[in-house]
């Protein structure tokens, strides 16, 4: 199948309308081009129009994303940190964000997933189940001190 070419104006017009749909990053767009085979230098014209009218906003992307991870995902800050990452989010916006969320609200989260884990979790004895349920904490992106929070009786 041959990839048809994408014109600048083409691609500015769909970033657009993906955009005014839902939230997403600078990273996420450029990745789009790329694979569209948008040159650098159109991409870089492209990405400034669309920062430029509000379309794109890293930091407000990262809220809402922190926000519905934590909130819906059950994720921890581990985990969120790496796909941050792998959608291009840069390190300060990141740590700005992750910082203002108070440990208490992933303790919240962290609390009940255990609790339902625990019901499903087997294992020869209590060491092992234990092991299990830290296992699938860390999965979820929590530190150990969180976890061991959590499993405290």
């Amino acid at each position: 199948m041959k990839k048809t070419e994408i014109t600048e104006k083409q691609a500015l017009s769909k970033l657009m309308a993906l955009c005014a749909r839902s939230e997403h990053s600078s990273g996420d767009m450029l990745q789009k081009m790329r694979l569209w085979g948008l040159d650098e230098a159109a991409q870089a014209r492209i990405m400034e129009r669309l920062v430029s009218g509000k379309f794109i906003d890293d930091e407000r992307f990262t809220r809402a994303f922190v926000n519905d991870k934590i909130k819906y995902n059950q994720w921890g800050r581990r985990k969120i940190e790496q796909v941050l990452w792998a959608k291009g989010v840069e390190q300060s916006i990141q740590r700005k964000i992750l910082d203002s969320i108070d440990e208490n609200e992933y303790l919240a989260v962290l609390k009940p997933l255990l609790k339902s884990k625990e019901r499903s979790v087997t294992g020869r004895n209590e060491f092992e189940r234990q092991m299990k349920l830290i296992r699938f904490a860390v999965s979820r992106g929590f530190s150990m001190e969180q976890i061991n929070r959590c499993l405290e009786v």
